[in-house]
């Protein structure tokens, strides 16, 4: 799924001519004693590798003197890291303005603005979605509705589903500092420790090239999306600072320009939903949630038309199905 969004991201990129995808490499860093676990495996590092070998993507092991020779942006001690030559980062905003544009080019319609109240199947077969605008009707449906997502399944299925409010930071790089935060020497990473009951932090260079992106995870609170605290503390900003970049990226300092909260839906397994309505074949449910969706979207996207057209996806999806959950 994983290879397959990279090529469908490029035929985008191709097809309307707006850079999406930017390749930085990526490194992920992990204390050698570290039992921190990261979207629900404990030996993320270790798998990552595993995967790498099996699927012949390039990769290479950095012990920690290297790290500290080749990247001096990180404060290691007793690191390892693993290096992916082709990992990079998204533009979301343009990648969905992208879909939309390319969508309305292929002749669909695109209705915003529009809360879907309840999705149904009609008597004489097919499905009737009804809108706070109106309601219309069809053979099938995907429904993709982000952490509102189990207002369209029976109850029996909520507890399936924790919504969590994650925060993002936009820190400043200390002015003598942001040349070696500059790509192509700085990449994406993933640095891995325990914290409580988190993995770590990561992050990404910015285009401005004067702040950084970084982010945790926390997995102690669930919220309501309808009623989820959007604005970010002055506190949250300091503690990000304090608890995680502190010590750790030493070019960076504790004045956040920017933050913003999202939401992460999150099943027991960290990993996706995507499979048909318990209740109703017409209707395909799409979860790609935990955290690390967005990236796999293109190639999730492509298996759910075909699913849905065609009664079968060319990528097995069987391992995200409903039935590995007891209900």
């Amino acid at each position: 799924m994983v290879l397959r969004s990279y090529e469908l991201w490029r035929e985008i990129e191709n097809e309307i001519g707006t850079p999406l995808l930017t390749i930085t490499g990526g490194l992920t860093l992990e204390s050698q004693n570290s039992e921190a676990a990261l979207h629900g495996r404990r030996d993320f590092l270790d798998r990552a590798i595993r995967c790498a070998e099996k699927f012949h993507i390039r990769h290479e092991i950095v012990e920690t003197a290297e790290i500290r020779k080749r990247y001096p942006q990180f404060a290691v001690t007793d690191e390892r890291a693993y290096f992916e030559y082709e990992t990079g980062y998204l533009r979301p905003e343009l990648c969905l303005e992208a879909q939309l544009h390319l969508a309305q080019k292929h002749g669909a319609t695109i209705q915003t603005d529009e809360t879907v109240v309840s999705v149904v199947t009609r008597e004489n077969s097919g499905v009737m979605v009804k809108t706070s605008r109106g309601t219309c009707c069809a053979e099938k449906v995907i429904v993709a509705a982000g952490p509102w997502i189990a207002r369209f399944l029976p109850p029996a299925y909520a507890h399936v589903f924790k919504v969590y409010r994650q925060v993002m930071y936009w820190l400043d790089i200390r002015e003598d500092r942001r040349s070696i935060f500059a790509p192509p020497g700085f990449p994406i990473f993933i640095w891995i420790f325990a914290k409580g009951g988190e993995f770590g932090f990561y992050g990404f260079p910015t285009l401005d090239g004067k702040t950084i992106k970084i982010a945790s995870e926390q997995f102690r609170a669930i919220t309501d999306p309808d009623h989820v605290q959007r604005a970010v503390s002055r506190e949250e900003e300091q503690s990000m600072y304090n608890d995680y970049v502190q010590g750790r990226l030493p070019g960076i300092s504790n004045r956040c320009t920017a933050a913003a909260s999202c939401l992460y839906t999150t099943t027991a397994d960290s990993n996706f939903v995507i499979d048909v309505h318990p209740d109703n074949d017409r209707i395909m449910i799409a979860s790609p949630c935990s955290g690390h969706g967005f990236k796999h979207s293109a190639a999730i996207g492509e298996a759910l038309a075909e699913q849905v057209i065609d009664g079968k996806s060319k990528i097995d999806i069987s391992s995200f199905g409903l039935k590995r959950f007891k209900v």
